[in-house]
């Protein structure tokens, strides 16, 4: 069996190498100033690879000046252009950066024409030394693709591997996979199937691993540490990046823990744990209050999301300001229910898709997400996504039930499943009208 490492500037990725942390600026890649700092705030707070979007052509240019700024003050952090739409613009990028990402879902709309772009996109790739992300979102399969398979981790699988054997026609192995889902049972399940796969037909590429549209807070920070840890503990995943609704620094701490944790540098802090019947009960001693919440989605999650439990309890202490804080019931039981709606075991409040943002977001997303999950908490059961653009937004926020998505402009559209039924809201409005449709909706449904 082949295990492939693939080269991004100084880093190796896969084959054993040590798990890569990444983020994405939020910024407008044509503001170069603001991205260039952004970009230094993530290498400093320990990020190894920086993404950002890169939407127009004009803005390949912007990103080139963002590198040469970067370098110039000695900073040689891998860049990645995040790419859409545009196989055009994917090929200019990959003669600027040390990595593109593509969606094939949306690479182009012909999947003969995909291909022959395709084609000419490793033709550069592999002049400029520039690796390639495949990166599939449940949500954006492409048309071809979910007819075949439905809207599942087998059609990410299965859409994974038509790229893979195009790579391999090409001879052109720089290439990280990924695979990702804001529902953690059908991410993990998803790179499983992949890894499964790659191993069978005997050529193993390394693998970019996420929970998408996360959230934020310590619902973000539980859902991701559940479907990442998952897969880590079973030594599949070779980079992480953690998606928050936050400042995208605020990223970098928790993929860090995750990386030192399956890389072996730190454990858990738990000290102890009884198992009656299928409920298990953990005693921890953290040095934090982040680090019990992050140990204790890690320790628990996969468990859950494979269903070897049914119930977990959390008890012990945590430290803060240098004092012990003992847990109490109430924060105990909000843990406990937060990690059983990561899992996907039992929903006590509405779920929330959100993606962090980036440079194709028109509005202030963390504020209004904010808003969101504060007006709508009491509808239990529903999927709400909150999305930052039109590009993406409709078709990752697959499972939400209600959408609410940046036109630009100050408009907003909402979206039932995947209709939109309200567009070009004023942004100030928009919530009050999502709650009416979500209400008028309640009131038609009830006997």
């Amino acid at each position: 069996m082949e295990t492939i490492q693939v080269k991004v500037g100084d880093l190796i990725i896969g084959g054993g190498a040590p798990i890569v942390v990444q983020s994405m600026c939020n910024t407008h890649t044509s503001d170069i100033d603001a991205s260039v700092e952004q970009c230094i705030r993530l290498y400093e707070a320990g990020a190894e690879m920086i993404r950002l979007t890169v939407p127009t052509l004009d803005q390949v240019k912007d990103l080139a000046k963002i590198k040469s700024i970067l370098r110039g003050r000695g900073i040689n952090v891998p860049l990645v252009a995040d790419v859409h739409f545009s196989s055009e613009i994917a090929i200019e990028a990959a003669k600027v950066v040390e990595k593109v990402r593509i969606n094939p879902g949306n690479f182009h709309k012909d999947h003969q024409k995909a291909r022959e772009q395709f084609s000419r996109l490793v033709k550069v790739c592999r002049e400029h030394g520039t690796a390639i992300r495949i990166g599939l979102n449940h949500g954006s399969l492409g048309e071809r693709i979910t007819t075949l398979y439905g809207n599942t981790p087998l059609a990410m699988k299965e859409a994974a591997c038509e790229w893979i054997k195009m790579c391999l026609e090409e001879d052109f192995k720089n290439v990280v996979i990924s695979l990702k889902a804001s529902n953690t049972y059908v991410m993990t399940e998803a790179y499983r199937l992949l890894h499964k796969q790659m191993q069978e037909d005997g050529v193993v590429f390394p693998l970019h691993v996420g929970v998408t549209e996360a959230g934020n807070a310590d619902q973000g920070r539980i859902k991701s540490c559940t479907g990442i840890s998952a897969l880590l503990s079973e030594g599949i995943g070779d980079t992480v990046r953690v998606s928050l609704t936050e400042p995208p620094e605020n990223e970098i701490p928790v993929a860090k823990y995750l990386s030192d944790r399956y890389g072996h540098r730190i454990h858990s802090s738990m000290v102890s744990l009884s198992v009656n019947g299928r409920k298990a009960v953990a005693v921890y001693e953290a040095p934090s209050k982040e680090r019990l919440v992050l140990d204790f989605a890690c320790d628990f999650g996969k468990r859950l999301l494979d269903k070897k439990l049914d119930e977990v309890e959390i008890q012990g202490s945590y430290i803060q300001d240098g004092h012990t804080v003992e847990l109490d019931k109430e924060y105990s039981n909000y843990l406990s229910d937060e990690l059983m709606q990561a899992a996907r075991r039992r929903f006590y409040r509405p779920e929330y898709i959100a993606c962090p943002g980036c440079g194709r977001t028109m509005y202030n997303l963390e504020e209004t997400f904010n808003q969101v999950k504060e007006r709508t908490s009491h509808l239990k059961g529903l999927v709400i996504a909150v999305m930052g653009c039109i590009v993406n937004g409709p078709g990752e926020m697959a499972d939400a039930d209600w959408g609410y998505v940046g036109e630009g402009g100050g408009k907003v559209t909402i979206y039932k499943g995947k209709t939109p039924v309200m567009k070009h809201i004023p942004d100030k409005e928009a919530i009050d009208r999502l709650l009416e449709l979500i209400e008028g909706e309640k009131q038609v449904s009830q006997p």
